[in-house]
This record gives structure tokens, sequence and C-alpha cells, in this order.
């Protein structure tokens, strides 16, 4: 698998070139808050996995809210390429159709034609939607998150040679009266250019998710350093360390602008496994 990363790592997520187009939005929505303007409609703050607000004299604009409590604001959450293995619909093939797409535990691959499963360290992933007008201070009940993510290989399901025959490592489920979303999986590898990274997009509600219409907001969350370099020491993540260590979240061709509101928090350990969280106001 590592070998197929060197001959493809134009595919995963295609670097910069690819990403430009959204890296000159968010460097134009930048430009539009210092004068007043709106932001976009996702904001968000890393944290814990209830819904908090937090400063950001960005933040301003018809896209955050202030919580009247702190006076404290959302920060937007950049918008970012869902990359080219989306599985939605928009490169191909589209997962979110599928009966038993929507569920809690994403290692293992469902339906008739597929049952493999991924392997790596266990990682509860979860995501709480809040309202932005609320200044993060809403939970937003009934909308619906999907995620994917590489494998501890750095192969996509669906796309990577070896793996379209799978659908592991993708679901989608609604959020609670909380404004949370939890999926069970594995920690997902490091492959060559790009920074760990797990991909999400936020829709109003499951009727849209699983109809792959209407989506809300498309973005990326990012992994902690010292957590990733912990687990790619362990068995099975083949070259994923030396990959880190060639790379930086300030070189990442999504995260080089800002990543502080994209970044997760994370708790844990590699033996145990790990919980991530992070909050996105909508």
């Amino acid at each position: 698998m590592g070998r197929q990363h060197d001959d493809e790592t134009h595919e995963h997520d295609r670097g910069l070139s690819y990403d430009l187009p959204v890296l000159a939005r968010r460097r134009m929505i930048r430009l539009m808050a210092g004068t007043g303007a709106g932001l976009l409609p996702l904001v968000g703050c890393t944290g814990s996995s209830s819904p908090t607000a937090v400063t950001s004299p960005s933040a301003t604009g018809a896209g955050a809210g202030t919580d009247a409590g702190t006076g404290t604001t959302c920060a937007a959450v950049p918008e970012e390429t869902a990359g080219p293995y989306p599985g939605d619909g928009s490169n191909g093939v589209n997962v979110l159709k599928e009966s038993g797409v929507v569920r809690r535990d994403i290692t293992g691959s469902f339906g008739a034609s597929a049952g493999g499963t991924a392997e790596g360290v266990p990682l509860t992933l979860t995501l709480t939607v809040v309202e932005a007008a609320s200044g993060c201070g809403t939970p937003r009940k009934g909308a619906a998150v999907y995620v994917w993510h590489c494998d501890r290989q750095g192969g996509y399901s669906l796309y990577t040679e070896g793996l379209t025959g799978e659908n592991y490592l993708r679901g989608v489920q609604e959020t609670d009266e909380r404004g949370q979303a939890t999926f069970t999986s594995v920690f997902p590898g490091c492959y060559p250019g790009r920074w760990p990274h797990v991909h999400f997009e936020v829709y109003g509600s499951l009727r849209d998710a699983v109809g792959a219409t209407a989506v809300t907001s498309t973005s990326q969350l990012a992994f902690p350093e010292d957590v990733c370099g912990t687990v790619y020491a362990t068995e099975g993540y083949g070259s994923s360390l030396a990959n880190l260590r060639r790379l930086s979240l300030e070189t990442d061709s999504v995260f080089r602008d800002g990543h502080d509101r994209q970044l997760a928090t994370v708790k844990g350990s590699a033996a145990a496994g790990y919980t991530a969280s992070l909050t996105v106001a909508v």
C-alpha cells in the first residue's frame, strides 16, 4: 500500500494545485471579514464534545453569532475541498444512497458485496453541530453528518486499488438533542503530501444526507501532531510516521492558512484508543 501512494501522491486530495481554488476563496473571505462583510455559514470551534463558544476577532458578520452570556463569538470553520474520494456522487460512486450507510460503527464495510474491516488504533469521533446565530450555544438537533477518511495504510474505500469493493470508514449519523453525531472508527494513516485528517459534510437533515442533496457545509478535521506520532509508532501503520515527519500543519495544502478552527481535541492512548471531538456551527 505504501508503494501505491508513492505513485499516487497526487491523487489523494491532489495537493496544493487541486486546492488552490479553495484557498483563494478562503483568502477572499478573510478580506471580506476585514471590511465588515459576512462570512461563510459554517463556523465552529475546537474543544470538548459539548457546545462551547470561543473568542474570535474575525468572526463577525452574518455567519457568526454572539453568546449573550459570555460575549464571545463563533469562529468560522473554513469550507474545504471534499477531495477526489468523497463517495457522495460528486466523483463517481455514491455510498450515501446505499442501505446501511446510516451507522455509528464505520470500521467495517456493509452490503452483500463488501465484507472487509479496517484495522488500526480505535478512534471514537464526535462532531457537535450547533447554531451559529446562538454563539455556538444551541445544539442543532436533526442535522446529519457524513464522515469519511483513509485507512491506516492511507487507502480510501471505493477508490483505492484493492479497496474498490469495500465501503468502510464511511458513514452517516443524525445529530441528537445535544447536536452530536458520534462514529466508531480507527485512527487514519498519513499518506504522502497530506496531514492526517477526516473529511466531513454537514446536511440539514438525514433525508438530505441519504439523498445526497443540499449539502450545507464541507470541511476537514485535523489531528494533533503528538497524537499522530504516538499512533504511527504502533504496528500496522507502515510508512505513516515517515510521511508525518515530512509534513506540518503549516505547510499542508489545506490547513496551511489556519488550522486552529479545525484541530480536534483528542484524548486517550494508543493502547486503549482515542476520542476526538470538534464543535461545528452552521
